[in-house]
């Protein structure tokens, strides 16, 4: 129970971090000596000092003789711009280290961990692991498999609609979970979505948070039909991105590109962008995490697609009814019922008269 409590500590700590540190993952470090925690710290960005190396340093001679709680095995490789963090633990004097999961990054993946042995320190790990696997779920994906992380959103009425036969949408939900979708774009790398979103909502793709950070936004558009007066291309920090086939004109891209926006031509799929490799695209730019805020096209693509990982569908209340409606989900239903997607590990969260309802796919 001791271990656990540390441990938990450890990873409130990490997630501190959360939607600062990509493409590294949040970590957390206890040091506790004595029965009494006697330093702390966490990974707060992305070339800042890690967890390990802000709690030892806090610490100073008195890590000497203690114990380190981390929520992840400590770094033993110098591709990054910090050192290595086990150098460090063997010279704070660190007797036992116990941590919730093994590294995915294949530079380390229990490198680190025997290196400490091999200096004289215990080593634990497993505690827990779980809770430690899903706050970094998405660096776990991302080193594993050369992905992002992958979050459908959707809003849409209690019988599954996303706008009016018109095309009216705004607003479906209330307040609340419109602003826990602007936290949510704070925490994640990018947002996607397709050009129809951009063609009938024009929506910027920004965090409207105090203090937040905007994603990358990323557009899907195979046809390169972006209209140069959309709100989405009114940024000039870089971080807009339009997927396309190549089926625009060469004259069209050089004006995206001159204006600061990236354009990467993607192979087609029946016409379309292939999802899949776009975000074997998006992996190899950092991107570790992407939330999917579009239309019913792009959701019924991506599911069918197999890149998403979660889903988090905020339902509102209200009944808009009309089988010429805009359901949340496209394309094609299955022909069994055997055959729809089955979630998992299902949460269920009020925010006013509003449910988000969010599970992962298996």
């Amino acid at each position: 129970m001791t271990d656990k409590i540390y441990m938990q500590k450890a990873l409130d700590l990490a997630a501190r971090g959360r939607g600062r540190t990509s493409p590294n993952p949040m970590v957390g470090a206890v040091i506790v000596k004595g029965g009494s925690v006697i330093a702390e710290g966490y990974h707060r960005k992305a070339g800042t000092a890690h967890a390990e190396a802000a709690a030892l340093k806090k610490a100073g001679p008195g890590a000497r003789g203690a114990t380190l709680y981390v929520n992840l095995e400590p770094c033993c490789h110098t591709e990054k711009r910090t050192p290595p963090c086990t150098k460090a633990i063997i010279r704070s004097g660190i007797k036992e280290v116990v941590t919730a999961m093994i590294d995915p990054n294949p530079v380390v993946a229990g490198k680190g961990l025997k290196e400490l042995r091999r200096a004289g320190i215990r080593t634990r790990t497993g505690v827990l692991k779980a809770e430690a696997r899903k706050l970094n779920e998405a660096f776990i994906k991302h080193m594993s498999r050369q992905e992002p992380f992958v979050i459908l959103k959707m809003a849409q009425s209690l019988d599954g609609k996303i706008a009016t036969a018109g095309g009216e949408s705004k607003w479906i939900t209330g307040p609340g979970s419109r602003q826990r979708v602007h936290r949510l774009r704070n925490e994640v790398d990018a947002v996607l979505t397709g050009i129809g979103t951009v063609k009938n909502d024009n929506p910027s793709l920004d965090c409207r948070i105090r203090g937040g950070q905007n994603p990358y936004r990323i557009i899907v558009d195979s046809r390169l039909r972006i209209s140069p007066a959309a709100r989405v291309l009114g940024f000039r920090d870089g971080r807009t991105i339009i997927a396309t086939t190549g089926a625009g004109s060469r004259r069209k891209i050089n004006s995206l590109t001159k204006k600061g926006h990236r354009v990467i031509v993607i192979r087609s799929k029946a016409g379309k962008v292939d999802l899949k490799e776009l975000m074997r695209r998006l992996a190899s730019l950092d991107i570790m995490s992407v939330m999917i805020e579009g239309g019913s096209e792009i959701s019924a693509s991506s599911l069918a697609s197999g890149i998403v990982d979660k889903v988090m569908f905020f339902i509102a209340p209200k009944i808009i009814g009309g089988v010429d409606a805009i359901p949340s989900v496209g394309g094609k239903s299955p022909a069994l019922l055997k055959n729809a997607i089955d979630l998992k590990e299902i949460e269920v969260t009020r925010f006013g008269k509003d449910i988000l309802v969010e599970g992962y796919l298996r």
